[in-house]
Formats: C-alpha cells, structure tokens, sequence
C-alpha cells in the first residue's frame, strides 16, 4: 500500500495536520496562516475574480459570434459553474484547508490523480495570470493616452509582436499592398523602429505588465487583510460603474438590434463558450484561502454561490445592453463597452470605462496571485514540492517564498512574451479541475456529511440521467455518425471520449443511485472541454506527461504520505 500511486489522505488526517502546525513544512508548529476572511470578504473576492477581463473585452467576441442569443451561453455557463460550485462548496464545507482542488483529489481519489490537478492548476493559474497581466497593460496604457500621458510603444508591447509587425509591414510595403497594413501593425513596426537597442537586437518588454505584477505580488506577500481591503474597494467601485453603465446603457438601447437573437444559431452561441467561460473561472480561487476564512464551512459555500449569481445577472444585463446599443456584427472588438459608448457619442462614459477595466483586471490579477501559491503551499506541504515553498512568513503569515516564485514566474513572461490568445488553455485546465471535483464528490459518502454544514442536496440520478443519455443519443444521432466518418475523424477524440464518459455514467447511475448534481456538473464541465479543440487537448497533455514526469521522478519519492505508510509497515 505504501507504493501506490493511489494514496488517499484522509479527511480527518488532512485536518489532524492543519491544526498541528503542518502549514509550515520547514517550521513545524509555527507560523500558520492567519483567519481573517468572512462571507462578505469571499463573496467580493469571487465577483473581483469573475468580473474583470470577461466583461471588459472577451465578451465583445462572444456577442459578435452568437449575437444576442449570447446571454443563452452565460446562462448555460453559469449553471455548469453552479453545478461545480455546489460541488467545491461540498468539500470546503468538510476540509476547510487550503489547496483547493488539489487537496479534494488527495481525499477522494489518491496521490496521483492529486499530483495531476495540482499541476494542472498551477498551468491555469499562472497562463491566466500572465494573459491577465498583458491585458491589463492595454488597459492602462489606453487610459494614460486619454490623460495625453503617452508612453512609448516599445515598453508596452513584447518583442515578438513587434518584431512580427516589423516583418510585415516591411513585406506589404514591399508588395505595394498598403491596405493590408492594419493599425495594430503600424503600432507593432513603430515600436520597432524606435526601440533603442544594438546591431540587430532591440529593448522591447511591457514594463506596465512586469510593474503591475510586482505590485500585486508585494500586496498578496504582506498579508491577506491588506489584499482583503485592496480588493473589497476594487470590487465596490467597478461594480458601481458596471451597474451605473447598465442604467445608462438601457436609455440607448435599440430592440431591434435583438432581432434575430441567435443569427448564427446555437453553433455561433457556442463559439464563444471559451471567453466566456474564462471570465467566469475565478470563484474557485476562492476555495484556496479556506484556511484564511472565519468560518469555512459556513462562509466557503455562501460565498462561491452569492458570487456566481451575483456575476451571472451582471454578464446578462451587460451582454443585453452591448448587443441592444448596437448590432452584433459591430462588436468583434477588444474594448466593446468603451466602443458601444462612443458609438452613441458618451465618449466620458467610455473614459470611465477605461477606468474601471483598468480597476476590475488589477483585481482579478489580485485574486489568482492570493490563490497560486496556496497550491504550491498545499503540494509542498504533503512532500510533493521543495519544503520551501510551504514557508510562512512570521511577521505576515502568508506564503512567503511560494508568493515570490509565484510573482516571477507570471512577471517574467508577461514582460517578454504574447500570451494573449491563452484563454483556451486556461479554460481547459479549468474544466479539468471542476470535472474531478464534481468526480470526487460521487466518491464522498454522504452519510459522512456533518449536520449545521452546507452539504448537497441528493437527487437520485437513477431515472433521469439514462433518459437524458438517450435523448442525445437520439437528437445527435446524425452529428455522431458524423465524428466516425469526417475526414479528420482523430481529432475528434475529445468528443469519443465524451460519449464514453457519458455512456459509464449512465449506467454507474443505474447500479450505484449517483446523486445528480455531480453527475450533471461532471458532463456538462466535460462537454465543454470537447468545446476547446484538438490542438488545445494536444497541448494540455503534453503539459500533465510533464507534470509526470516531474511526480515519479521526485514527488513519489519524497511523499509524507508515502514515507509514513512505510514506517507504519516497519
């Protein structure tokens, strides 16, 4: 038993070793995070979290592709999220620990399956974090432009951008092919040719990406009561705005731009179930600080699901005004709130809507840098990381080298590289993480489910899972057939691998009475992973075979877990 792969830790040991003193690896009964966190505090981390590139730039897409009948996807969205925040409130609600998913997985399905969600967090994460950081950068370099505050265009962009731009203006210029020159190109080449640098190579980086990540890191390094207040103002004020843009918005608001609702049908809907569902990830950067909370077990549960209800209604109204000011077909856009208003000739509305983006994206930054080194906290913790990183500060009481690694690791590459274009691979690693928390959870005994704590309600997936199954199996029955028989047909395993899943769930319902919620969240979750394409699988897996690799080569080796059985054997 000692070797396996498949360890479970304990519920009751994960809390044994909490309340011990175990959340310093290095110090053994010493410095221990401090509680400063109630419901209030959690539910406005969860809207800084869900509130902030999401409703600022990636929703102009996803209105553009499925039109009005986008406020359908963050319905649908929404719900999926509910069914995977009803299930991490299950956990919070019985280990109140840090770690997350993470920790959920060591409990319920053992060492290895943990290994894998704790990297695969650690990729959503800090990929987030970096794309975070490079759109907040646009953000303020666009509201420093309404102040007449230029700043150079070689410390705002990174180097690839700009030398690509270079490149092809350079080549169209050649060609006599002015017209394809497009503005963000001319940006991109002037960056270049102003850049000072020698010989062939220039000083190119995005200074305000690097600057606003060492801020954010500085705030979350000195405690969680400071990155409290900063964020429960942060979230006041662009919620403010966001509501007093939606009043003002509904005034200029056309209905027959609603007119049709879904012009490119449910397909176009679905084209933007990655930006969107992106900007709706952050609610389980929540469940990181359970340690950090009051009262866990109360206030963990009440805080994910106020969230997500709260942003839900926010996303529809702002999704209702966007697509009601103007066409749909207008909105393929980067900035579409500040461009909806100067459509309409508000162009100080649209100065404060920069504002506010620049506001809202610093504190989602804010939240996914309190949550990440909690991970690597909680890995490090059970051996499977250096001890370091489980280090908590005396003065401050956070996780003080985790913090630091934490703030390079995202810096670093925000400064230097153009990841923009990541919120695939952030929403898959996401996905991934709430479909093994939904799984958990079947695995959970409920009769272990304490009275006075937030625990699921059970409804017997007996009946209605086997009916839904058949129901697709019946309206999908052309679009089935179709995934053996295309051209490409291998790149449609994720969807194989759906029809698999959903097939074994059918009949675990049937033999084993699974409850529904879990059972419901763990589809719909996985579903939407077959949304985000083969490169983007291709791309996940080749990042967890690292992960292995990193887990047998050391991380087996230097379990607690592990090294504990075998004492226990000797």
């Amino acid at each position: 038993m000692s070797k396996s792969i498949f360890r479970k830790k304990s519920i009751h040991k994960i809390l044994v070793d909490v309340s011990s003193g175990f959340s310093d690896a290095e110090h053994s009964g010493g410095s221990h995070l401090k509680k400063e966190l109630n419901v209030k505090d959690l539910t406005l981390m969860g809207i800084a979290a869900v509130v902030g590139a999401g409703i600022f730039s990636t929703i102009g897409l996803a209105s553009f592709n499925g039109g009005p009948g986008v406020t359908i996807l963050f319905v649908i969205t929404a719900i999926t999220c509910g069914f995977s925040a009803l299930c991490y409130a299950e956990f919070a609600s019985r280990i109140p620990v840090a770690g997350s998913a993470y920790t959920y997985a060591y409990a319920s399905f053992g060492e290895l399956i943990a290994w894998i969600i704790g990297w695969d967090l650690l990729m959503e994460y800090a990929i987030g974090n970096i794309a975070v950081a490079i759109s907040w950068s646009t953000y303020f370099v666009n509201l420093m432009e309404g102040f007449h505050i230029h700043i150079p265009a070689y410390l705002t962009m990174d180097y690839y951008s700009s030398f690509k731009a270079h490149n092809m203006v350079v080549d169209f210029t050649t060609k006599h092919n002015h017209a394809a020159i497009t503005d963000e190109m001319k940006q991109g080449a002037a960056a270049w040719s102003s850049a000072p640098g020698f010989g062939g190579f220039k000083l190119i980086a995005n200074i305000p990406a690097l600057l606003i990540v060492v801020i954010i890191t500085y705030l979350v390094y000195i405690g969680i009561r400071e990155t409290k207040k900063a964020t429960n103002a942060m979230v006041i004020l662009k919620i403010a705005i966001v509501l007093a843009v939606i009043c003002i918005g509904f005034f200029y608001v056309t209905p027959a731009n609603w007119h049709p609702f879904m012009p490119n049908g449910f397909g176009g809907v679905m084209k933007g179930v990655s930006g969107v569902f992106f900007a709706y990830i952050g609610f389980d950067a929540i469940s990181t600080t359970a340690e950090e909370c009051e009262s866990p077990q109360r206030d963990l549960p009440r805080g994910m699901i106020y969230s997500l209800i709260i942003c839900t209604v926010l996303y529809i109204l702002i999704a209702l005004v966007l697509t009601g000011m103007v066409s749909y077909k207008d909105l393929a856009v980067g900035d579409p709130l500040a461009y909806v208003f100067n459509k309409v000739h508000l162009t100080k509305i649209s100065g404060i809507i920069s504002f506010s983006a620049v506001i809202a994206t610093a504190s989602v930054l804010l939240i996914f840098q309190v949550g990440q080194p909690r991970i690597w906290m909680s890995m490090s913790r059970d051996g499977l990381l250096p001890k370091a990183f489980s280090r908590i500060h005396p003065k401050y009481h956070t996780p003080s080298f985790a913090t630091i690694v934490t703030g390079f690791v995202v810096a670093i590459p925000a400064l230097f590289m153009n990841l923009t274009a990541v919120t695939d691979l952030t929403s898959i690693g996401t996905l991934f993480a709430f479909v093994l928390v939904c799984g958990g959870v079947l695995l959970l005994p409920r009769e272990a489910a304490q009275s006075g704590r937030f625990h699921l309600p059970y409804f017997n997936s007996k009946y209605i899972v086997p009916v839904l199954f058949v129901a697709g199996v019946y309206f999908f029955r052309a679009d089935i057939w179709a995934l053996f028989t295309g051209a490409n047909a291998h790149e449609n395993f994720p969807l194989f691998l759906f029809i698999i899943l959903s097939a074994v769930l059918t009949v675990a319902s049937v033999i084993k009475n699974l409850s529904l919620i879990p059972v419901l969240g763990l589809l719909s979750c996985f579903y939407l992973m077959t949304e985000l394409g083969y490169t983007n699988w291709l791309r996940f897996l080749i990042w967890l075979i690292i992960g292995l690799v990193i887990y047998f080569t050391y991380s087996y080796k230097h379990s607690l877990l592990g090294k504990e059985k075998v004492h226990v054997q000797e």
